[in-house]
């Protein structure tokens, strides 16, 4: 039986952009999978541990189904052998530019990424806050951190960066 799906056309692409790539010297790589646990997270994982990784960190948001997923990426993680370097929780509330006051849009009805961290037995870096801000920052190409350093979301980023390197054994700049 063959198989046409996207997936099966990935691998190769994802093999050729793990291993065939010049990457110099790198501290950090970045892959954001779609939700979900497919084949191709399987397949990352792999590569990812032939490569020689430190680990990875997980993000979800509140709600619960997110929750679901990256628990079973945590368990794909672990079967393959990488080290789980901790879990963030994005979208937590969304805090108004104008007066700072934050909303739960995205109920965690069972405790949320913390709890997660706990259950999985892995470090919590944190919950970062929904700001539109970010997105328009992205789309004119300018640093959020620059532009708005006060806000709630830019400090909830620095306290995941800062948690992050304090579990690896990095040193961060201390803020201005």
């Amino acid at each position: 039986m063959r198989s046409s799906g996207a997936a099966q056309e990935e691998r190769p692409h994802s093999r050729s952009f793990v291993k065939e790539v010049e990457w110099g010297d790198m501290d950090f790589l970045l892959v954001d999978t779609p939700p979900g646990t497919s084949d191709e997270h399987l397949s990352v994982n792999s590569l990812l541990k032939e490569s020689g990784i430190d680990g990875a960190i997980m993000v979800t948001t509140p709600q619960e189904v997110s929750l679901l997923d990256v628990r079973k990426e945590i368990d794909f993680c672990r079967k393959a052998g990488i080290k789980v370097l901790g879990l963030v929780e994005n979208m937590s509330g969304f805090v108004c530019p104008k007066c700072t006051h934050e909303n739960q849009i995205f109920k965690a009805t069972t405790g949320g990424g913390a709890a997660l961290a706990k259950e999985m037995d892995i470090p919590f870096l944190g919950e970062v806050p929904l700001d539109p801000r970010i997105g328009m920052a992205c789309d004119y190409g300018e640093s959020f951190f620059d532009h708005y350093p006060d806000s709630p979301a830019c400090k909830a980023l620095k306290r995941v960066v800062k948690g992050l390197a304090k579990g690896i054994g990095e040193e961060v700049l201390p803020d201005d």
